[in-house]
């Protein structure tokens, strides 16, 4: 019979994670703490099926963590963790919609005729309006709208730039909602900053 409690060396390697993974996702709330024996953690059974759960919330949900814990430490009802849940299927809808506008602008890309697109497609100008931040700023000439956007992003240093600009995630080109204050978040979710950590890991190998 198998041991009743296991290290978090076992518990991360039954979902391919690294134990700072772990450790992480406690610290952030994620996971409530779990038993120790001689000051090392021990996860049991119950232990080992939330850790699923929050791989299942933060890694195949890509939910953020704030998010994932609502979820997954078992703290919140029915209807709130599930509001949660809701949520980030939207934020997944959303993400999904722009996927599918990047792979219909690629497609078309395709069609493309020109040696040099920037410099001789006629149908460039259009498209920047139509996918870029460019095509919000009611200026007619390429480089007077540059100086228009130049100009208006210095003179409302906050409120309006992400008109111009939305902040996206470097990983899946999701829209990052920043805190009011503290830290500024550079991915949208646990599992796209694992993803980027695991292409700096593998790029260096």
């Amino acid at each position: 019979m198998g041991a009743s409690r296991v290290p978090i060396a076992a518990a991360a390697a039954l979902f391919d994670l690294p134990a700072s993974t772990v450790r992480w996702w406690e610290r952030a709330g994620v996971l409530p703490p779990p038993d120790r024996a001689g000051g090392r953690r021990r996860y049991s059974y119950r232990d080992l099926r939330r850790l699923g759960l929050a791989y299942l919330c933060c890694v195949t949900g890509m939910m953020p963590l704030d998010r994932a814990a609502v979820v997954t430490t078992g703290r919140a009802g029915h209807a709130d963790w599930q509001r949660e849940v809701r949520t980030q299927i939207g934020v997944i809808e959303e993400r999904i919609r722009r996927l599918h506008g990047a792979r219909d602008y690629l497609e078309h890309l395709l069609t493309c005729t020109d040696d040099d697109p920037a410099g001789h497609c006629p149908m460039l100008e259009k498209e920047l309006r139509q996918y870029t931040p460019r095509g919000r700023i009611p200026v007619a000439d390429l480089l007077a709208a540059a100086e228009y956007a130049d100009a208006h992003r210095a003179a409302r240093s906050g409120d309006e730039i992400s008109t111009f600009g939305d902040e996206t995630c470097p990983v899946c080109a999701a829209p990052l909602d920043q805190p009011a204050s503290g830290r500024k978040r550079r991915y949208c979710s646990a599992a796209c900053r694992q993803r980027a950590y695991r292409s700096r890991v593998t790029a260096t190998e």
